[in-house]
């Protein structure tokens, strides 16, 4: 690794096939938590490329556990993360909200780093038991229309990583690695992300996978559809900036997005809005996010339905049955 260092202190990149082999020696434990945290310090102070993202994602996948979920045509819905908005568990909202629709959502998430609550956190705090166990996974898809994958199950890799990542408790490449390597291979994918930059190499990489795609940043930092100004949205057939008006929403202000400074309080925001408790800037941001997810699986439906359909499983409860039957499930 020190080699390793030294050139990349030189302001030097890696090839795929470096960057690959690093984080496989990440993953079987060869360096030191000082090693892999100036490893990762290096991508704080410039930005990662498409050959180091690509070899990173690659290590990854082949080191992680798969699950067959290919009969069923699945979306993920899941943000990069590390907008450091301390949003409330939009994505996770907006997956049930999509399987209320009637869509299969394979949903994939972690324990939060940055922030005071990730998807993990709320679901085992309402008391989901999460598993690897491939035929309850395919068994919870075909009722309810979603499962949950906790990354931990599926790249227990990463473990030597976790407690790096924990105690600078920033964002890092890692970040954007998650929602590249979920571990059923959606054949859609809706993606948050921090950055315009980040936004590119998603498009680029994305380009060149078989996947339906819709790539969301919105322009004052949001790795999710915030509605607090403007958002760029990219798919394979489009690239467009959309304002909230576009939407026929209204814009709204930060401090209404807030989630809260504990997994308790998270909690609590996460069922008000789904429990129709929600106030109107609540409600109308998970329904943006799901209306553009439903659009990503099927663009010629227009979003103005998507809109109405992610309302409708918002509004009528559908959302909520859905996420109190999943939880419930064992």
């Amino acid at each position: 690794m020190k080699e390793t260092l030294q050139y990349l202190f030189d302001h030097r990149t890696l090839g795929k096939g470096d960057a690959k082999q690093i984080l496989r020696n990440m993953a079987e434990g060869k360096y030191n938590d000082s090693e892999i945290a100036a490893f990762i310090s290096v991508y704080l102070m410039r930005s990662i490329t498409v050959e180091e993202l690509t070899g990173f994602r690659d290590a990854l996948l082949e080191l992680c556990s798969p699950v067959d979920l290919s009969e069923f045509n699945t979306i993920d819905v899941c943000g990069t993360g590390g907008d450091e908005k301390n949003t409330f568990n939009i994505s996770t909202l907006t997956s049930f909200v999509v399987a209320g629709a009637g869509e299969k959502v394979a949903k994939h998430g972690n324990y939060s780093v940055s922030s005071a609550c990730g998807s993990s956190n709320v679901l085992e705090y309402f008391g989901y038991s999460f598993t690897n166990d491939a035929d309850r996974l395919r068994r919870e898809i075909d009722q309810y229309n979603i499962c949950f994958l906790h990354a931990p199950l599926f790249n227990p890799a990463m473990k030597n990583v976790a407690p790096v990542r924990r105690s600078l408790r920033i964002k890092t490449f890692f970040n954007m690695l998650g929602p590249m390597v979920n571990p059923s291979s959606p054949k859609n994918q809706m993606v948050g992300v921090f950055s315009l930059d980040v936004a590119r190499l998603y498009h680029y990489l994305y380009q060149e996978s078989d996947k339906q795609f819709c790539i969301i940043h919105s322009l004052d930092g949001y790795d999710e559809i915030s509605l607090t100004g403007s958002f760029r949205a990219l798919t394979r057939q489009t690239e467009r900036t959309l304002s909230p008006e576009e939407l026929d929403l209204s814009r709204v202000a930060p401090s209404e997005l807030y989630g809260g400074s504990t997994v308790e309080e998270a909690a609590t925001v996460f069922l008000n809005i789904l429990e129709g408790r929600g106030s109107v800037a609540q409600n109308d941001v998970v329904v943006a996010n799901a209306a553009l997810a439903l659009y990503c699986m099927d663009e010629s439906k227009g979003l103005e339905t998507c809109l109405d359909r992610a309302r409708e499983s918002l509004e009528s409860g559908s959302a909520l049955a859905t996420f109190k039957k999943l939880v419930k499930s064992k």
